[in-house]
């Protein structure tokens, strides 16, 4: 068979080595540069956590991409996967239905080890946090960050030796289909790849230029920032984990440094827009915000220089759980998206439930990221995407 797959970021390049591997002729099909830059798979890091509130399932695919992307690590010779663990900060104490409650609770229930940190070892082990701020804090060694932007740079450089064919500076235009099945793609200059099943791992692109997911799936801008600190020996990896600050209530989650820079961003509501708006920008308020959160959370950072800014987009389906499936109304067309600004954790197996849309087999999860129109949007996996106090 042959697959046509249009995006080159995690998703797609993913799709593309694991469909090769099952023997499928693969065109790998992007408008380029690689990393793209506008895509959500670029930027120094993305997080790597197995803590999903109540929600097992992820829970369960997080602990399998771990082990995964230790291996990556072994295969390439790179450190790609970074494992600093993760850092839960709670104000408050953790209360049955609370997103570090629900992680803890499933940890146990999986022996999943993990760490409880009250204030007063929160200031010995983690300094830079404000200690008295943050009563019950869950910490968990086995997670961390991936390079992200290098990531996707040696997997593309995986998959072309693998024997993916390339097409970089393809940009696409619209689905080539007979009125009855979906039999390749046309591209902005008109010309025609065809294939027996395409593959649309677009990411926030998919509801613009496949206008009829947009009841599905919306595409939003998330700021994300790097800062330059002027004590960055409380911000080493020992000293200053990967961590998530109370972030069913602010949305604010970061990582140590790395190449000279704090990254903090904000998984919040965002806002709606395409990826090529020209109000893709970080605003006053929103750095206003940054300030704001750091001020009371990690004060040695509040005066810190924020030496870049960007948007990073997410495509939100109303669930919060992927969109991995075929597309009932145009067979042939296999839709791989929805990360709700949680995917990139998943690379190390989001080539098998791909391929498996592609190859109409059932996985465990195939339900779960069913294509399901029905779906109406409500809370997600962190509350503070609809509900938080950004």
């Amino acid at each position: 068979m042959t697959v046509i797959v249009v995006g080159a970021g995690i998703n797609g390049v993913v799709a593309a080595i694991e469909l090769k591997k099952r023997g499928h002729t693969v065109r790998l099909l992007d408008p380029g540069p690689l990393p793209q830059p506008l895509a959500a798979s670029t930027d120094i890091s993305k997080a790597v956590r197995a803590g999903y509130g109540p929600d097992e399932d992820y829970t369960e695919l997080a602990e399998r991409s771990i082990e995964l992307w230790r291996k990556w690590n072994r295969q390439f010779g790179l450190e790609l996967y970074h494992e600093t663990g993760v850092l839960f900060l709670r104000r408050g104490q953790m209360q049955p239905g609370d997103f570090e409650y629900e992680s803890r609770r499933i940890f146990e229930k999986r022996q999943h080890r993990f760490e409880v940190i009250d204030s007063k070892r929160l200031a010995e082990r983690f300094p830079a946090f404000n200690a008295q701020l943050f009563q019950d804090n869950l910490f968990d060694p086995d997670a961390g960050y991936a390079e992200s932007g290098r990531v996707v740079s040696v997997l593309v450089e995986q998959a072309k030796a693998n024997g993916v064919e390339l097409l970089e500076g393809t940009k696409f235009a619209r689905l080539k289909d007979d009125g009855i099945r979906v039999k390749g793609i046309v591209s902005s200059d008109d010309q025609v790849l065809n294939g027996d099943a395409v593959v649309m791992t677009i990411g926030a692109w998919t509801p613009y230029l496949l206008p009829f997911t947009v009841k599905s799936l919306r595409a939003t801008g998330h700021p994300v920032f790097h800062l330059k600190p002027t004590q960055p020996e409380l911000f080493r990896a020992d000293r200053f984990p990967f961590f998530g600050a109370d972030i069913s209530t602010t949305g604010y989650y970061g990582f140590p440094l790395n190449q000279g820079v704090v990254k903090i961003a904000n998984h919040g509501a965002g806002r709606e827009m395409s990826p090529d708006s020209p109000d893709r920008v970080v605003t006053q308020e929103q750095e206003h915000a940054l300030r704001e959160f750091l001020r009371s959370a990690i004060p040695s950072l509040v005066d810190a220089p924020i030496v870049y800014s960007r948007i990073c987009m997410y495509c939100d389906t109303p669930d919060g759980d992927f969109w991995i499936a075929p597309d009932p109304d145009r067979p042939g067309l296999i839709v791989a998206t929805g990360d709700s600004g949680h995917g990139f954790k998943f690379a190390p197996i989001l080539g098998e439930l791909i391929a498996d849309a592609v190859e109409q087999k059932s996985n465990r999860f195939s339900h779960k990221f069913r294509w399901r129109p029905e779906v109406k949007a409500g809370e997600t996996k962190e509350a503070a995407r609809f509900q938080g106090d950004l």
